[in-house]
């Protein structure tokens, strides 16, 4: 396998998302970590600031790119030659809506295969979200983001508090 693309909003990057970009790393050659602008969320993150975070948390990996993205995920495969998405799953909720979304994308480029791969134990309860809140209640976050994270968390924290 040559390319793969992980793609997802990554508001903000944890590290349940760097594992899955490491293994994805161990699997293939390149690995684009495709950052979705998404119309109908609400990122805390601008575009900017997401992909800055994530390109300083994969640094130490090669052949990882970070590259926004925005259309069909279909699409930007077929542009960047990928050979398949890799998607994270933490359980069966998420399995049954990322082979949804496998088979709408197969549908849309026969090329394309999914690779779902389960979240590792330490891993596994980790998202954007948890950190978010976490974060917003005080609680320390040094095991769920890396700590690029926690000082963006900190100056948007500051930044609401300036405007208040």
């Amino acid at each position: 396998m040559n390319t793969v693309i992980f793609p997802g909003s990554f508001d903000p990057v944890t590290y349940g998302h760097i594992d899955l970009i490491t293994r994805a790393n161990s699997l293939a050659d390149r690995v684009i970590v495709a950052v979705a602008i998404n119309t109908s969320k609400n990122p805390l993150f601008d575009l900017q600031e997401r992909c800055d975070l994530l390109s300083d948390a994969t640094q130490h990996l090669k052949g990882v790119e970070i590259i926004p993205f925005n259309g069909l995920l279909a699409d930007f495969a077929k542009k960047h030659q990928a050979q398949a998405l890799l998607r994270g799953i933490r359980g069966a909720t998420d399995a049954d809506y990322e082979i949804q979304l496998a088979q709408v994308n197969y549908t849309l480029n026969t090329e394309l295969e999914t690779i779902l791969l389960p979240a590792c134990a330490k891993a596994g309860f980790i998202s954007s979200t948890i950190v978010k809140e976490v974060f917003k209640h005080q609680g320390d976050i040094s095991q769920l983001a890396p700590e690029n994270v926690k000082q963006a968390l900190i100056k948007k924290q500051q930044q609401a508090d300036i405007k208040s």
